[in-house]
């Protein structure tokens, strides 16, 4: 689903929908394979539960799993999707997703334990990719 695409992200292609929820989501058991194969750190406990964290545009976006979203899908609320470049959803798109320590240092930026889910992260100019 995802290769390494730079010392940062991985590269994966999702079809991305609106959705009518409060933050970014995909199919959990997705999203637990993924988080397990991309950000187990060796030490024999890898966290599912926590958000990956991808890059639609120029957006950052903690991602959630949840059972109802479709394979393959990235649902993203219709107020972050309307500042995409997205016009036809769902779309076949493009989107980065930050690797554990660049995960872990946006998370860490962002407050992302205290802010609402539904931010977007705003991280200034993209580097990194």
């Amino acid at each position: 689903m995802f290769e390494e695409f730079s010392t940062s992200y991985y590269l994966g292609r999702l079809y991305v929908t609106p959705s009518d929820g409060d933050e970014p989501v995909m199919q959990r058991e997705q999203h637990e394979r993924v988080a397990e194969q991309l950000y187990h750190d060796g030490s024999g406990v890898t966290r599912t539960d926590s958000p990956l964290v991808m890059k639609l545009d120029t957006a950052h976006l903690a991602v959630r799993g949840e059972d109802w979203v479709p394979a393959d899908t990235l649902a993203v609320p219709a107020s972050l999707l309307e500042r995409t470049d997205i016009t036809n959803p769902p779309e076949l798109t493009e989107v980065f997703l930050a690797k554990a320590d660049r995960a872990s240092q946006l998370l860490q930026f962002t407050g992302y334990a205290e802010a609402e889910p539904t931010e977007e992260f705003d991280v200034g100019p993209n580097t990194g990719t």
